[in-house]
């Protein structure tokens, strides 16, 4: 019977572990150290990729009590035994069968004192010989995971998928009753009155009639529809110790398996098998499994660290590896070198900005940009999370060189940069050498970046990144706060039919800061809906980038399907926190918009610095740009007409 390989994969904090508890712990000691490892069960995607079977060795392996909020979910713990080695010699010449011998025959006493029944982890036991060289920063590692096997070989008869064998009702019933029993390695089935399947754990023996078949399962790591896992060779040899009677009877084994993000069993097989009649257990027990290197030999492997053993460098690797493991365990077609390599420009370093870095650094992007002329003041530090008090002190420090330095100080590796910049605004006038720098720089900065988040406290702020935006066709995130509302968009390209933020504007942005009492000065709004406003931003962008169709992508509504591999894709997200909903709104392109229309852009592309400064001298030249006066006259003289008429009637 042909059993799938398995594949490794060790968590680069894992060696970090190894060589802080070898050189404060073990030291020169080679006595054996327990491994707290985890496999999950073989799923398959919705295109039917076959994912390899895999054993991972996370960061926390060399704790004593591993606790389950450590380990993902929907995976089956095991543990295994370490033996490190001090010179590479020892490594080399170490009598390796002894050690292979010794973890078999401990299966195989647990399995005849009914030890497994306890913990059946130890079916799955395997072995880990390793030699750390610290100067290097080389491992070298070699796995041997013992199967016992038998004189004679298994018997199997057939193997079939599932839904050849149970129906519908049945394999639904089987899916529920494993996640009830809290997701076993090991257990036994049984067919109840109503026809549905109810799983035990092995240590319920009472329900396995004499007179009935026998069904047992296990969690299979593997998802080839030929081959089983290799937990499936150690459970024949406990039931064959544990039902003697069966010789010469047929049993079946359900190798448990599910779908990709569904809780269900369609892709598990069922295995016909018997005991061969001739089936002894010699002593020594026989047993198989060393693992072979990449070359298909039986030998070990080498994991070269020596670039990534820098805390520096392993802080970056260890945020791109919970990432890959999500992509593993849940959607392997996730691009997360495209979200890495995005660069994100941030209009605004106050609480919007700080939690949209935050966000954005969970997702691995790795170039942030900070543009805000503020400094940063003593009610800051409670509400943005890159800021200190220290950073209040003297005045206050500029937002956004501090927002980038505290970046720098969570992931070194990363690119971050400040802007103190003040973003021309309409109706608000400066001097035209500060203008024109003000105006090359931001020019400069929204060419050089790809995602462009609009994050300022005043409406007007806006304008001039939305035009920039929409002139250089970026991915533009806009997120704006009220008490306890907020506002998620992304603008649309100018050949698409979405709108931008001042798209349902009839009027031009004016100056909305002059003569601002206390509570207008600042954005009054409920502590939590900064940082839920942040979140949606970023996860819209991330949608997006996921997108076949990127920044031209068509704008989903509720009732729509899911568009990116990662669900909907809206244009605008209106959530209000006191009733704890959202909105999905879809905003039509206005021929008029003061910020995006072909006649603001036409007049901008003619003379740039021009038009700025008379928008931030007056900012109703933009009604005079786009026909809304014009619009707006012809209102008023409606309005003075109809005002007419009723005085005539009186």
């Amino acid at each position: 019977m042909r059993i799938h390989n398995r594949e490794k994969a060790i968590d680069a904090t894992f060696w970090h572990s190894l060589v802080d508890k070898k050189l404060n712990i073990i030291q020169l000691s080679q006595e054996p150290q327990t491994l707290q490892a985890y496999y999950s069960i073989g799923k398959r995607t919705t295109n039917d990729t076959i994912l390899p079977p895999q054993l991972c060795i996370p960061g926390q392996a060399l704790e004593q009590q591993q606790q389950k909020e450590n380990r993902p979910s929907f995976t089956i713990p095991t543990k295994g035994t370490l033996i490190n080695t001090n010179t590479l010699e020892q490594f080399q010449t170490m009598d390796k069968k002894i050690l292979f011998d010794q973890t078999a025959e401990k299966i195989w006493q647990s399995i005849q004192t009914g030890k497994e029944i306890s913990d059946p982890s130890i079916l799955t036991s395997f072995l880990m010989v390793t030699f750390a060289d610290l100067k290097k920063y080389k491992f070298y590692y070699w796995f041997a995971f013992p199967a016992i096997i038998p004189s004679s070989p298994w018997l199997v008869s057939n193997l079939q998928s599932i839904d050849q064998i149970f129906t519908p009702h049945q394999i639904t019933s089987l899916a529920t009753s494993y996640h009830r029993l809290n997701q076993p390695p090991f257990f036994l089935i049984e067919t109840q009155s109503d026809d549905t399947l109810q799983l035990y754990p092995l240590n319920h023996l009472s329900t396995c009639l004499p007179t009935m078949m026998l069904t047992l399962g296990f969690a299979d790591p593997s998802c080839s529809p030929l081959t089983p896992g290799w937990p499936l060779r150690n459970l024949l040899a406990w039931a064959h110790h544990t039902f003697p009677d069966l010789v010469h009877r047929p049993f079946r084994i359900v190798c448990y398996r599910e779908s990709l993000s569904k809780l269900d069993a369609m892709h598990s097989l069922v295995i016909h098998a018997e005991f061969p009649s001739q089936a002894t257990f010699p002593q020594p027990v026989k047993s198989v499994g060393w693992e072979r290197n990449v070359q298909g030999k039986l030998g070990p492997r080498m994991a070269d660290l020596s670039p990534l053993m820098d805390p520096t460098r392993l802080a970056d690797t260890s945020v791109d590896l919970n990432l890959k493991l999500m992509r593993w365990r849940v959607m392997p077609s996730l691009n997360l070198d495209k979200i890495k390599q995005t660069k994100c420009l941030l209009l605004g370093a106050g609480t919007l900005g700080c939690y949209v870095a935050r966000s954005l650094l969970g997702w691995g992007v790795r170039h942030i940009t900070f543009v805000d002329n503020g400094r940063v003041s003593f009610s800051n530090p409670v509400r943005q999370p890159l800021y200190r008090f220290e950073d209040c002190l003297n005045g206050g420090s500029p937002k956004a060189e501090v927002a980038a330095k505290q970046l720098l100080d969570i992931l070194p590796t990363m690119t971050a940069k400040g802007y103190s910049l003040s973003i021309p605004m309409p109706g608000h006038p400066t001097t035209s050498m500060t203008l024109e720098q003000d105006l090359d720089v931001l020019m400069a900065l929204v060419q050089e970046h790809d995602v462009i988040f609009l994050l300022t406290d005043s409406r007007e702020s806006r304008w001039l990144p939305s035009l920039l935006g929409a002139r250089m066709d970026k991915m533009v995130i806009n997120a704006a706060l009220g008490f306890d509302t907020y506002l998620v968009m992304r603008h649309g390209p100018t050949s698409s039919s979405l709108g931008c933020y001042f798209c349902n504007d009839i009027v031009a942005p004016t100056d909305s800061l002059t003569d601002r009492t206390l509570d207008q000065q600042c954005t009054v709004t409920r502590p939590g809906l900064s940082a839920m406003a942040a979140a949606l931003a970023v996860e819209l962008m991330v949608s997006l980038l996921q997108h076949k169709d990127g920044i031209y992508a068509e704008a989903d509504t509720a009732t729509s399907q899911s568009s990116s591999i990662l669900g909907l894709v809206p244009h605008q997200i209106r959530g209000f926190l006191a009733q704890f909903s959202n909105m999905l709104i879809v905003g039509q392109g206005y021929e008029r918009c003061t910020a995006c229309s072909k006649k603001v852009l036409d007049a901008f592309d003619q003379d740039p610095l021009a038009l700025v400064k008379k928008v931030t001298n007056d900012s109703l030249v933009l009604e005079q740009i786009t026909g809304l006066d014009e619009m707006k006259k012809q209102s008023e003289d409606l309005m003075d007409q109809d005002w007419l008429l009723e005085e005539d009637d009186f």
